[in-house]
């Protein structure tokens, strides 16, 4: 196989606008808006749709990830299903994908289809990105793999590294844009610097670092895995200033479980239900989580209602579009690689 990796080469994050306030930045694969956090929330009621969803098209997997908080096993929603799911989500902008792990789905192709009038993204494990790639060519704005950093680490709490760097070799040769989203858990802090050299040589839009958070095989997870708010702040520091000494390009993101981001994604069930998650019920801190023991809360039925009947239930509107917009977590800047002075301090005191 040829790989067209070589030496990295700067993208320019071309902004495609969304609304009169939003734009979507095709190669970072993150929205951006200049508006303030006051103005945002004064002009909460111009917004009539969520900026993003998750749509579990499966909950089948081909991996056992030790911090998975969807292992219930739902049956997969019929091409019929989908379609209804796919008519009643026209207002949103972006659509994840997801699972499990959707690549297991043998009408993935088809499903993808349905969507190309949505900004499409996949998070995936690319194990069957060999197979997939020239398929997928063209349709998905950009792969989310899942990766934990090198060899070893991924292969301890993920699945085998190997067969998801040849997934996302073959992405890569197939013309399609890759993102990195790694689980932070403090025995494989020191293999994150070498996470973010990886996403550099694979041309990666970006790094999304998220927290573990108590449900599924994360409830199993020892409290020494999970770290403080500040010593996330302190991490985020430390690997955006490794970014910046070395001249790493891909964008940081990472998200910690506060009261700012509490329910910000609506996940969309493989039954078509549509949950507000994680609702952990407030402020929350390293092990200690709170709230609902499956960390959701329950906000309506997409076989029958319209995405725009369900967010305006939702709770969480200000949180959705502050974590969305890069407002309320840590972010690199798109450049230089240098997070705000604010926002870091706004991450310890939190």
């Amino acid at each position: 196989m040829t790989v067209p990796i070589g030496i990295p080469r700067a993208k320019a994050s071309e902004i495609q606008s969304v609304s009169s306030d939003v734009g979507y930045a095709k190669h970072g694969h993150y929205f951006t808006s200049s508006l303030s956090d006051e103005a945002l929330a004064n002009q909460l009621t111009n917004f009539r749709a969520p900026l993003s969803v998750i749509y579990q098209v499966t909950r089948r997997c081909n991996f056992d990830c030790n911090f998975c908080s969807e292992i219930d096993q739902l049956r997969d929603p019929a091409l019929g299903e989908i379609q209804t799911v796919h008519d009643n989500l026209h207002g949103v902008s972006r659509v994840f994908l997801s699972g499990g792990e959707p690549l297991i789905r043998r009408d993935i192709v088809d499903i993808v289809d349905m969507f190309s009038d949505y900004i499409v993204g996949i998070p995936t494990n690319a194990t069957r990105g060999v197979k997939l790639a020239p398929k997928l060519a063209g349709k998905v704005s950009f792969m989310n793999v899942g990766l934990e950093g090198p060899r070893n680490a991924t292969n301890k709490v993920r699945g085998d590294y190997d067969a998801i760097m040849a997934g996302i070799f073959a992405f890569r040769e197939a013309g399609l844009e890759v993102s990195l989203s790694s689980v932070v858990l403090r025995s494989l802090l020191e293999d994150l610097p070498y996470l973010i050299q990886i996403g550099d040589v694979l041309q990666a839009g970006k790094i999304k670092l998220i927290h573990p958070i108590r449900k599924g095989n994360g409830a199993n997870l020892p409290d020494s895995e999970f770290l403080s708010l500040e010593e996330s702040a302190q991490l985020f520091a430390r690997l955006d200033a490794e970014r910046s000494k070395n001249g790493w390009r891909p964008q940081l993101r990472m998200t910690t479980w506060t009261p700012d981001t509490e329910g910000y994604s609506i996940l969309i069930y493989p039954d078509s239900t549509a949950w507000a998650w994680p609702v952990y019920g407030g402020y929350t801190d390293r092990g200690n989580q709170g709230g609902t023991t499956d960390k959701t809360m329950y906000l309506g039925n997409l076989r029958s209602e319209s995405i725009q009947d369900i967010w305006e239930k939702y709770p969480f509107k200000l949180n959705h579009l502050k974590k969305y917009l890069g407002k309320s977590i840590s972010v690199s800047d798109s450049g230089a690689g240098v997070i705000s002075a604010r926002r870091k301090q706004h991450a310890v005191e939190r």
